[in-house]
Order: structure tokens, then C-alpha cells, then sequence
């Protein structure tokens, strides 16, 4: 089960579209460990030169290794600059593979010789490396089982290198990929160092929180984002019926306002925690 929401304004004012998503319903899925299998030789060729390109790389966002190769659709290319790596709107998981209509990853495929194409030192960049499939595999249409086998294993698809931890490590050890919602995961890759995007409840259970104002405002609240399902701030994220989100009333000086539930008093314990590397802490 997993409980997310979307970001809303503060206080008093609305912003049209929010609202928050939930599962009702728990349920669990087997990432971590992948089925029982024997690499193919197509794997072993793709990790090994996705292990070589990124070792070419002094940029690259999940650094430091060592690197597990992660299906995630990414394809990497190389400019004037040198190689980096994009990602296709779809990747597919080894175990995903035997769902997968060929038709529908052949879209794929056409989707990635388009971007090959418009980087014309990438194939031959391959070719330096070792890596003699990716014209082949390219210029192919998948039509069958074993061509999505051969598309799912390949440089188009097994590619992404990611630490254990993030590719499915499990909080408060590490946020992996394979169990949190990407947009939250991302955070944690572009927030600033002293600041916590995961913290835990009084029982120990993992929350995403983020500022509702920007740096140096002086405003210590904070949003919540993603909360466990067993923990007592997952409440504020929980749609009620009619699809609402959720609110409290606020007594102020005037008429009662309503305020949105998901954004916590700067002095709430999890907002002590986001802020507690920043000297000094906004109130």
C-alpha cells in the first residue's frame, strides 16, 4: 500500500488540480530479488558496456558504484562532450518481459533509433567497446518472444546503473526505485544536502516531507508527501469521499479559514527533523 500526494498552496489559498492518490487496498510485489535465471549472453555484453560508459562519466547522478544494471530504458549516447544517458518513456523489467506485446516494445525500439540516429558517434562508440549488437538489435522489428527477450536484456533496456540501494533498497536504509514512487525518489537527487526529504514518526516509520516555502522565507512548515501506511501522518494524505483533500479549520481572527491538512507546523516533530541541519532552523 502506498499513500503519495501533490503539492497544494498553504493557508487559505487553493490550487486547482491538487489532490492526493492512495491504495486502499495492501499489497506486496517481489522486486528485490529477481526470479531465478541464467544471464543471457546479451545481458552480460550490455553490462559489461554499460559499466564501461559509465566509468567514462564525472557526472553521473547516482554515483559512487558499484553499480547494479538496473531495466530501466535508458540508452546512452555519445556527443561532442562525451557519452551520457537518456531514458525512453518505457523500460521493462526482466520478469515484465513475458507480458510484453512485441508490437508495443517495437515502438520502443523505433523510439530509440530515432535518438540514436540524431547522435551518430553512438553506435560506433559501441564498437570501441566491444559492444557488436547495437546496430542489429536497432534496425530489427521485434516480432516475437525471443526478440523481446533479446530487446529487455540489451543496452536499449538493461542499462541504467544504479547502487543497490537505489535501485531497491528499502527505507530508513535507502530509497530504491522498485518501492517508492519516482517523483519522490528524484527529490532526494536535487535537494539541498541539510535538508531530510525522509523522516520517521514517532513509531519509526518512513515519511517524505519537503518545505512549502522557498529557502531562507524563514518558514519552517513543511508538506507531506508520502507517509507509510501504518504511520498516524499517512491520515493527512488520505482522500476522503467526494475526492477532496483534506483540510482543517483554522481559527484566526476573522472568519474560520480552511487550511490544508498535508502542511505541518514548523513546530511538529517531522519538521524538526527536515530542518535540523540548517543553522538556524526557520521557525
Amino acid at each position: 500500500m502506498k499513500t503519495t500526494g501533490n503539492q497544494s498552496a498553504a493557508g487559505n489559498q487553493t490550487t486547482a488540480g491538487t489532490h492526493t492518490e492512495h491504495e486502499n487496498h495492501p499489497w506486496t510485489i517481489s522486486v528485490a530479488d529477481h526470479p531465478q535465471r541464467t544471464d543471457s549472453p546479451g545481458y552480460k555484453a550490455s553490462r559489461a558496456l554499460m559499466l564501461k560508459l559509465v566509468d567514462t562519466t564525472g557526472d553521473w547522478t547516482f554515483s559512487p558504484g558499484p553499480y547494479q544494471d538496473h531495466h530501466g530504458g535508458g540508452i546512452w549516447v555519445k556527443d561532442h562532450n562525451g557519452w551520457m544517458c537518456l531514458f525512453l518513456p518505457l523500460g521493462i523489467e526482466w520478469s515484465a518481459q513475458f507480458c510484453a506485446d512485441p508490437a508495443k516494445v517495437d515502438q520502443v525500439r523505433q523510439y530509440a533509433a530515432r535518438v540514436v540516429a540524431a547522435f551518430p558517434d553512438t553506435l560506433p562508440g559501441y564498437e570501441a567497446f566491444g559492444y557488436h549488437d547495437g546496430e542489429e538489435l536497432l534496425n530489427t522489428p521485434i516480432q516475437s518472444a525471443e526478440q523481446v527477450a533479446n530487446w529487455t536484456d540489451s543496452i536499449f533496456n538493461a542499462s541504467v546503473p544504479l547502487p543497490a540501494g537505489t535501485h531497491s533498497g528499502v527505507l530508513p536504509t535507502a530509497a530504491g526505485y522498485h518501492h517508492y514512487p519516482k517523483p519522490i525518489v528524484d527529490i532526494d537527487y536535487f535537494r539541498f544536502d541539510d535538508f531530510n526529504l525522509f523522516v520517521e514518526d514517532s513509531n519509526g516509520l518512513s515519511v517524505a516531507v519537503v518545505p512549502v516555502a522557498p529557502r531562507g522565507s524563514g518558514d519552517g512548515r513543511v508538506r507531506v508527501l508520502a507517509a507509510h501506511p501504518s504511520s498516524p501522518y499517512a491520515k493527512h494524505l488520505v482522500t476522503p469521499s467526494g475526492g477532496q483533500r483534506p483540510e482543517m479549520t483554522v481559527e484566526t481572527e476573522g472568519p474560520a479559514v480552511e487550511a490544508d491538512a498535508t502542511v505541518l507546523p514548523a513546530g511538529d516533530a517531522l519538521a524538526q527533523q527536515a530542518f535540523r541541519l540548517q543553522q538556524p532552523m526557520p521557525a
